[in-house]
């Protein structure tokens, strides 16, 4: 196996006394206007986020606005309204056939939100974020990620959760798979059967030692995910590998529950940013990579509905 040195080149430099300023404007905004300011809270939170996040002593820059994840979340509020008030009056059908019909192209439909919400999130999200200028941007098909989630999802009943594993992976190597960095692209390798056999090790042991091992499954899952990431640019792939330790990922975790708990929550500022200070640490990318290299490919998405969908339905981005 060929060998190639690897360094830190991304950082976080943002501090929790900033976040908390952040965080507290946001809440009195949201609470003065009934919750209407959220879309500008995230766009707040995300531009210092980015803002604050270094690759090779460069920062990221998000270019979304507050206006955009409002628009999207008027689209995706009437979407789930509609779906609840579908559902609703099929209560009041008078034949038994319509409304097994009916509940299954609502259930349906609901269930292919997840992708739709996933797609849209990443489209408006990748397109809005920059790198020196540089968009990223998310190529992959809207109708095919349906197709895996519907297909696979079933698959995941049948076999009573054990295919979610196999899932999960294979959403992920699409997804990011299709993540585009201007000229660059990005890969991610894990596989499916790796995953289960890491988890269940995880499950098994965590529970007989009461918990404990649960620190070396949490290092053991972000460096499965971090070693599976890589970077194509003019050919040549460029890899990802964590260097997170057990003892960090312990006091990551630890001190996390007490800032928190002791502190009644105002603490969370200061657990976000040390989180995202000890993982970008520990994230270490191939030297050879030449950023100089990149140039801009990808245009601009502003269509926020997707990012709304996938908060409201608490999915997360990568």
């Amino acid at each position: 196996m060929e060998s190639y040195a690897l360094r830190n080149r991304l950082r976080f430099v943002g501090t929790g006394a900033d976040l908390f300023g952040i965080y507290l404007l946001n809440m009195l905004l949201s609470i003065v206007t009934l919750g209407l300011y959220y879309p500008w809270a995230k766009a707040a939170v995300l531009r210092y986020t980015y803002a604050n996040t270094h690759l090779d002593n460069s920062p990221f820059q998000f270019h979304g606005t507050g206006k955009e994840i409002f628009v999207g979340f008027l689209k995706a509020v009437a979407v789930i309204v509609g779906v609840y008030a579908a559902a609703i009056a099929l209560t009041f059908a008078s034949s038994l056939g319509l409304k097994i019909i009916g509940f299954v192209a609502i259930y349906a439909f609901a269930l292919a939100l997840v992708p739709i919400a996933v797609h849209g999130a990443l489209r408006y999200r990748m397109s809005r974020s920059l790198w020196r200028g540089i968009h990223f941007g998310y190529r992959g098909d809207r109708n095919e990620l349906i197709k895996m989630y519907v297909l696979q999802g079933l698959l995941t009943v049948v076999t009573f959760g054990i295919y979610s594993f196999w899932m999960t992976q294979n959403i992920n190597r699409y997804t990011i798979g299709h993540i585009r960095f201007g000229s660059a692209r990005m890969h991610y390798t894990g596989d499916g059967s790796d995953y289960f056999w890491l988890c269940l090790k995880g499950y098994v042991l965590t529970i007989l030692t009461l918990g404990i091992y649960g620190f070396w499954w949490g290092r053991d899952l972000f460096a499965y995910f971090v070693d599976n990431l890589a970077i194509e640019n003019e050919g040549e792939m460029y890899q990802f590998q964590s260097s997170l330790t057990v003892g960090s990922y312990a006091g990551l975790v630890i001190g996390n529950i007490l800032l928190i708990v002791l502190t009644l929550g105002l603490g969370a500022a200061w657990a976000t940013a040390r989180t995202l200070q000890t993982l970008l640490d520990n994230t270490l990318l191939d030297e050879r990579l030449d950023t100089s290299s990149l140039v801009q490919t990808e245009l601009e998405y502003r269509d926020a509905t997707g990012e709304d969908l996938a908060d409201m339905m608490d999915i997360g981005l990568i």
